[in-house]
């Protein structure tokens, strides 16, 4: 039988991970493997390092079959790091949700997706500098608890029955037991929190979905194991 989980637990010791990673002081990197693992790559002593599938990759991601054998290029440039896909991968490197044509340099909280997989950049440096941190506060915003039953109950569908569209407002009601406007109102509060104002209307409960999912703001795992 396998052993329970303890969510509060692993939350508590991610964020030790994350704060031990912070007071070494150089660039690291956060992403869940295959077995939904939260992990930390350190940056410090490297100024090159290849993302892919195959076993070679510095950064290895056999559990991801939309990764490409080779994918990406992070490498440290006058004293920066930036990713690089010239067109290495099949399926495209996105930086905050925005595809890379050739190099891009990354700022602390800038997410990178690659293939099905997010991958976090921090950089404990820029994260002390006020504007720094205002240019990128967006990247992984802040939800109430509240607001993260509505996210996993959006996501519900297309995790668990893999459907192509997010939840219905009846349906998200009916889970998390609140009313229309109730929804409504989450929703409308999301969509800001999210930066989604430019977004068509008709097309912003999908988006929602899906950069809920890629910043991490809701997990897979916390979708699967709300049984709907």
């Amino acid at each position: 039988m396998a052993e329970p989980r303890h969510p509060k637990a692993e939350r508590v010791a991610e964020s030790k991970a994350v704060i031990a990673a912070e007071r070494v002081g150089t660039p690291f990197l956060i992403l869940r493997d295959g077995d939904d693992r939260f992990v930390v790559v350190p940056l410090g002593g490297h100024d090159r390092l290849t993302l892919g599938r195959n076993d070679h990759n510095d950064l290895a991601l056999p559990f991801d079959g939309r990764v490409s054998g080779v994918h990406a290029v992070l490498e440290l440039l006058g004293g920066a790091w930036a990713v690089e896909d010239d067109g290495l991968s099949r399926n495209g490197t996105f930086v905050n949700g925005i595809r890379v044509g050739g190099r891009h340099r990354l700022r602390d909280r800038d997410w990178l997706r690659v293939g099905d997989t997010v991958v976090v950049f921090r950089n404990p440096a820029d994260a002390a500098d006020p504007g720094t941190m205002a240019a990128t506060e967006h990247v992984l915003p802040d939800v109430t608890p509240a607001q993260k039953r509505v996210l996993v109950a959006l996501c519900g569908p297309q995790v668990r029955e893999r459907r192509a569209t997010p939840a219905t407002n009846q349906e998200i009601a009916d889970e998390c037991f609140l009313s229309m406007d109730g929804v409504k109102s989450h929703l409308k509060e999301l969509y800001s929190r999210f930066g989604m104002d430019a977004v068509p209307q008709g097309e912003k409960r999908g988006e929602l979905a899906r950069r809920a999912l890629e910043t991490g703001a809701v997990t897979k795992r916390e979708v699967a194991e709300s049984g709907g």
